[in-house]
C-alpha cells in the first residue's frame, strides 16, 4: 500500500441477535421449504405464484447475509488513516463517515476504543473490539501516532 494512505480492516460488529450461521439455517430452511412445497405438487394454479415469491425473497435474504458478514466485494467494514483525514466505514450498507484533521481536537485511545474528540464540541466513539489481531492493533496506533504529529492534534493512550 502506499503510504498516504493505509486501511485497517475492521470485523463486521456482529451486533445482531441472531447468529450468522443461524441467519443462514433460516434462509436455508426457508429455501429448503419453498423447494418441497413447489415440488410436493400442492397449491397448483393460482397459489404456485406464491412459492416462487417465497423463494425469491428467501434467495435474497440468505444473500443478504453474505454479503452483510462476508468480504464477498472485499473489506468492507475498515478504518482509512490518510495524512488529511480519517474515515471509518461501518459495513457494505452503510456510508462512509469521514473526518477531516482540522475538525480533531484531539483522540483518545483506550485497549478497546477510539475516541475523536471534534473541535465542533461532539465526540466519536469507535469500538476496537473489530480490529483482531495484534499487529493490526500495533500498525493502528503507529498510524494514529503519525496522524497525531503531522496534524498537531493532541493523542491520550488511556
Amino acid at each position: 500500500m502506499p503510504s498516504s494512505f493505509t486501511r485497517i480492516r475492521l470485523t463486521p460488529a456482529n451486533n445482531s441477535r441472531i447468529p450468522f450461521l443461524a441467519q443462514l439455517a433460516i434462509g436455508g430452511f426457508w429455501i429448503a421449504y419453498a423447494l418441497f412445497s413447489m415440488a410436493s405438487g400442492r397449491g397448483r394454479g393460482d397459489n404456485n405464484f406464491f412459492h416462487y415469491v417465497f423463494l425469491t425473497f428467501a434467495i435474497i435474504y440468505v444473500l443478504y447475509v453474505l454479503i452483510q458478514n462476508a468480504p464477498v466485494f472485499g473489506t468492507q467494514t475498515y478504518l482509512e488513516i490518510t495524512p488529511d483525514y480519517i474515515v471509518h466505514k461501518g459495513g457494505l450498507f452503510k456510508p462512509k463517515e469521514p473526518f477531516q484533521a482540522r475538525d480533531i481536537q484531539s483522540i483518545d485511545v483506550a485497549p478497546r476504543e477510539l475516541r475523536l474528540h471534534l473541535k465542533e464540541g461532539g465526540s466519536y466513539n469507535l469500538s476496537l473490539r473489530q480490529v483482531r489481531g495484534q499487529r493490526r492493533k500495533r500498525e493502528l496506533r503507529l498510524l494514529l501516532d503519525e496522524f497525531a504529529q503531522r496534524n498537531q492534534i493532541g493523542l491520550r493512550q488511556l
